[in-house]
């Protein structure tokens, strides 16, 4: 370890002379006090930890004396995973790395790999050991939209299989019906930092096409646990939210997925974490129970049952309709009740983005990887709402939300504070603290970046925040090997052009850290509409 870099106020980023997977497994195996997740990347371990626990220096001395394996999975025998050799770009492949097809195929099959990190997606594992003569195959010059679940693909030095359906610019040799990744399983991915692959081919059934991986089961099931009238664990039969509108966006959300970025996991969970625990905290709720998260508002839900709600977030107007067409207002950012049969109608706000509903009893659809927050970036949790969607609500008795899917409070403010949204057309001013990438801008950058506002561009959603205004030139062109990225950190790609990560980000990415926003402020990141305007300061 050479070097560790503070990564926000709430996480580090240690320089680990190729030993990443072994590091990583070695701060995990020490089981330090508070930290949130442990990261590698190619050359980097991220380390996050919860507020208040520990400060830069003490946890990087900490870790400097950890004892590292080299080889940390040396022990487990390695995964072998049948690729049938039909992609796309095999003969474009093989013809860039001045072979025969087979020659291709053959290589590719001749090398043993090792699962240096993931990230991107969950369980899209980055092998190393390619053939040299296969490593110096580029990535696509225009990625595709969507590729296959299962496809088997090399690029820019590594190889990997797609576990899901994505977006991506690796050139694809063929398919595997391996599931990479399946949240059902006690180790959800098949492939881990450290973990031996080798790939053979597969030559049953050339005649038809072999079925792509999937992600196990329909993505939208968590929605629809149980059937109605399922009792509640006293008794009582369960009562329900039903989704009449849904507005522009509506999932549910708890705090989220921390810890499990190792497998490619986003954090997930709410935007305004903040908004959230409040609404939770005035029905009485612990803060990380499941509500629902509404994007510009204009939704409207029938419970089925009494029901103490609250709403929270981007102000909006609550109103309440009988079964006999009537209606009467409700309070925004206070508990109301809520008669059996009768819908909740919420407006468009007037500044803010995203409003927050909490029931006593929390949201109780199942949860995935101990969350039942939607990540609309891998999938888990269960897709966007829709109308004619039932949630189940827990029963209070039971001590709505501390049970799986949600977790502590973690420290974060509620009560007034967590009120505050500025207004529109007013510039929201967000604290940044220097990146662990800064010596990769020009000595201007930073001042440029804290120097004028940026406006939110209509291409933000929950993965991040892209932001239009004075560009950051880099010193360098080279590429970031892919490193672990924590939640506010502002990427810059080669346009110059910063992003703000998000709630649904990917672990990890292979664009430079200018700088991070202090978390506290995220809240206030999460509640950016197109068209907004930021401007970053230190602090």
């Amino acid at each position: 370890m050479t070097d560790a870099r503070p990564a926000g106020d709430r996480a580090l980023l240690i320089e680990a002379d190729g030993r990443a997977a072994g590091l990583a497994a070695a701060i995990t195996r020490a089981g330090l006090a508070g930290i949130a997740d442990v990261i590698p990347g190619a050359r980097t371990v991220l380390v996050t930890w919860e507020p208040g626990r520990w400060r830069h220096p003490d946890l990087a001395a900490a870790i400097a004396g950890l004892p590292v394996d080299d080889d940390p999975a040396a022990d487990l025998p390695a995964v072998e995973i049948p690729v049938r050799y039909d992609g796309p770009d095999l003969a474009e492949v093989a013809a860039l790395a001045e072979m025969s097809v087979s020659e291709a195929i053959e290589a590719h099959q001749a090398a043993e790999y090792t699962v240096g990190w993931l990230g991107f997606s969950p369980g899209f594992g980055y092998l190393t050991g390619l053939d040299p003569r296969l490593a110096r195959v580029p990535r696509l010059a225009t990625p595709r939209v969507s590729v296959p679940a299962g496809s088997v693909a090399i690029a820019g030095g590594l190889a990997a299989v797609y576990p899901s359906a994505s977006p991506g610019g690796w050139r694809l040799i063929g398919r595997t019906t391996a599931r990479l990744w399946d949240p059902g399983r006690a180790e959800p991915s098949l492939l881990t930092p450290g973990r031996r692959v080798r790939f053979r081919a597969d030559r049953a059934d050339h005649g038809g096409p072999a079925p792509a991986a999937q992600m196990p089961g329909d993505a939208r099931a968590p929605v629809r646990p149980a059937p109605d009238g399922r009792p509640a664990p006293d008794g009582r039969p369960a009562s329900h939210l039903e989704i009449i509108r849904t507005g522009p966006l509506a999932s549910v959300q708890d705090l989220g997925r921390p810890g499990l970025g190792a497998v490619g996991v986003p954090p997930s969970g709410a935007a305004d974490p903040a908004a959230l625990i409040t609404a939770n905290h005035l029905v009485g709720n612990p803060g990380g129970a499941a509500g629902l998260e509404f994007t510009l508002g204009r939704a409207a839900i029938r419970c089925d049952g009494d029901a103490r709600l609250a709403v929270t977030g981007a102000p909006v107007p609550v109103g309440l309709a009988a079964p006999d067409g009537s209606e009467r207002p409700a309070p925004f950012g206070a508990p109301f009740e809520v008669p059996g049969g009768w819908v909740v109608r919420l407006g468009a706000p007037a500044a803010g983005l995203r409003s927050y509903l909490a029931v006593t009893g929390g949201i109780a659809t199942d949860p995935v990887l101990g969350s039942r927050s939607c990540d609309l970036l891998s999938g888990l949790g269960g897709g966007p709402l829709r109308p004619g969607d039932r949630l189940p609500v827990g029963p209070s008795a039971a001590g709505p939300g501390s049970g799986p899917g949600t977790r502590p409070d973690s420290g974060r403010a509620a009560g007034p504070a967590a009120a505050r949204i500025p207004g529109r057309g007013e510039t929201t001013r967000l604290r940044v603290l220097p990146g662990p990438r800064q010596d990769w801008f020009d000595d201007a950058a930073l001042a440029a970046l804290c120097g004028s506002p940026y406006t939110v561009t209509p291409a933000s959603n929950r993965t991040g925040l892209r932001l239009d205004g004075p560009a950051l030139p880099r010193r360098h062109d080279t590429e970031l090997p892919s490193e672990g990225m924590a939640t506010g950190s502002l990427q810059v790609p080669h346009d110059g052009s910063p992003i703000l990560l998000l709630a649904d980000h990917p672990p990890t990415g292979g664009y430079p850290v200018i700088a991070v926003v202090h978390s506290a402020d995220l809240r206030l990141a999460g509640q950016l509409r197109p068209g907004d305007q930021v401007w970053f300061r230190p602090g």
